[in-house]
């Protein structure tokens, strides 16, 4: 399995960071580095784990699992309904793969998921380490045998609809600074993973 390196995954950050620094309505004063994404959405304050009775979560982590579980549940609804266009064929081997134990390989996704955006948007605690497969390989069904086939720019676009409406879900409102970086580290991956 490749490692997503850091210094990448950083890029990724500068990006977002250097998209928001350009943005008119940015009040963040000249010489003052802005937050990141992760520390946006709470960092590394430790707030009690509602899926893990007893255990602490960095609130940066729970955001974005919350909206990672939210995109998912939008993917799941989308390929139970069935309708053309949707991301079935992108998802058919993992939800095949498991019978009795798809929750856990749905899990895993989210665990997957949370951990890239995690990690590629400052978190540095060492539960958001990503290492999976780099995007061109992961969304590659040659490289990776759970992906059902390669994306399109349609596809991608579906899926960054989903974030936002997951987002939205969760309290991060279209229009804010947050939701626009947010988008625009989504678009940085654009590339990489629409491979049709």
């Amino acid at each position: 399995m490749k490692i997503y390196t850091k210094i990448t995954l950083s890029t990724l950050l500068i990006s977002s960071v250097a998209f928001t620094s350009c943005s008119n309505d940015d009040d963040t004063p000249k010489g003052v580095e802005q937050a990141t994404i992760y520390e946006r959405l709470g960092g590394t304050t430790m707030v009690a784990d509602p899926d893990n009775e007893g255990q602490m979560i960095e609130q940066g982590r729970l955001s974005f699992r919350k909206v990672v579980n939210s995109t998912v549940g939008l993917i799941v609804a989308d390929i139970q309904a069935d309708a053309p266009g949707n991301l079935q064929v992108h998802f058919a081997p993992l939800l095949a793969e498991t019978g009795t134990t798809q929750a856990t390989n749905i899990a895993k996704l989210s665990d997957n998921l949370t951990d890239f955006f995690s990690f590629n948007t400052g978190g540095t605690n060492p539960v958001n380490t990503y290492s999976g497969l780099d995007m061109a390989s992961a969304h590659n069904p040659a490289v990776n045998p759970r992906m059902g086939t390669k994306a399109s720019d349609a596809d991608y676009t579906k899926f960054v609809g989903y974030v936002g409406a997951a987002a939205n879900a969760n309290g991060v409102a279209s229009d804010t600074e947050l939701y626009t970086d947010i988008v625009a580290v989504l678009e940085s991956l654009r590339a990489p993973i629409v491979q049709n």
